[in-house]
């Protein structure tokens, strides 16, 4: 079926809530739509030019995904020397060297429901979970982890223990996208709907979520999440952590601070420089 009629059977297979369980056309299509998922045929989120920040959240693909949930049941998932026990709805992926993919040996793991491009390489340990989409010549590094639903552009560096948070509920809530050349540097956390621009760098141990303000010292702005909007990384911005003194209250009087990200400059030559050996490890 195509995408227009898989959303129709998607939204009416969510929408039998408990009674989609019996029914057989329901892990039937189910399987139809997780298949077009490890395509990257449909996927949670997607450019959208019209969008204010030029994305779109697909809630029939979000609804598909919990649906696989809903259906699944617990099953032994044996491997060698291990033993897992999960949804049989959401196994592991396999690849062979047809998929361009490169699952370095060492313990990683990619789950059923992900699309991985060509050229992604995925350095163990590192784990992407169902729903996620990582784009062509995306690097995964050891212990780095995509979360369901989260968006990663083409060319990106999820250095060593990076998390990236994903979102599938609610589901009209963004996940957390990474647009496309964009580094992220090791222990970074970046969580609940943030977006990151193309080319922004997030030096290593900066934190993002929804409710973090990112200091702006080029512009002289601070940059929060509002009610319509995530917060959003600018594109090329260069993001290191640091501290705002506590300005009241017993922090003020123990000369306190507390953590917050800071824009310290954008993107240039010199700072391309310091990804170039990503180009020679690919």
């Amino acid at each position: 079926m195509n995408t227009a009629q898989l959303q129709q059977a998607i939204e009416y297979a969510f929408a039998a809530g408990p009674a989609a369980v019996t029914d057989p056309a329901a892990l039937h299509v189910f399987n139809e739509f997780r298949s077009a998922l490890e395509r990257g045929e449909i996927r949670s989120a997607s450019p959208d030019p019209a969008s204010p920040t030029a994305w779109k959240v697909n809630v029939w693909v979000k609804q598909g995904i919990l649906l696989g949930f809903r259906l699944g049941v617990l099953e032994d998932l044996p491997a060698p020397g291990l033993s897992f026990v999960d949804k049989n709805t959401y196994p592991a992926r396999h690849f062979t060297s047809h998929d361009g993919v490169r699952v370095v040996p060492g313990g990683s793991a990619v789950r059923a429901g992900a699309f991985v491009a060509r050229g992604v390489v995925c350095m163990p340990p590192m784990y992407i979970n169902t729903g996620a989409y990582v784009d062509e010549g995306t690097m995964v590094d050891s212990h780095a982890l995509v979360g369901s639903c989260a968006q990663i552009g083409k060319r990106v560096h999820l250095s060593a223990a990076a998390q990236i948070g994903g979102v599938l509920e609610p589901v009209n809530a963004s996940p957390v996208i990474i647009e496309d050349d964009v580094l992220i540097g090791g222990n970074c956390g970046v969580y609940e709907g943030t977006l990151v621009r193309t080319g922004a760098v997030l030096a290593a141990g900066v934190i993002l979520t929804r409710g973090t303000p990112v200091y702006d010292l080029v512009h002289g702005t601070v940059l929060r999440a509002t009610d319509e909007a995530p917060l959003i990384v600018p594109r090329d911005a260069v993001v290191v952590p640091g501290s705002r003194a506590v300005s009241k209250g017993k922090g003020q009087e123990w000369g306190l601070s507390l953590y917050c990200p800071v824009i310290v400059k954008y993107r240039d030559d010199k700072t391309n420089l310091s990804t170039t050996l990503e180009d020679l490890l690919r």
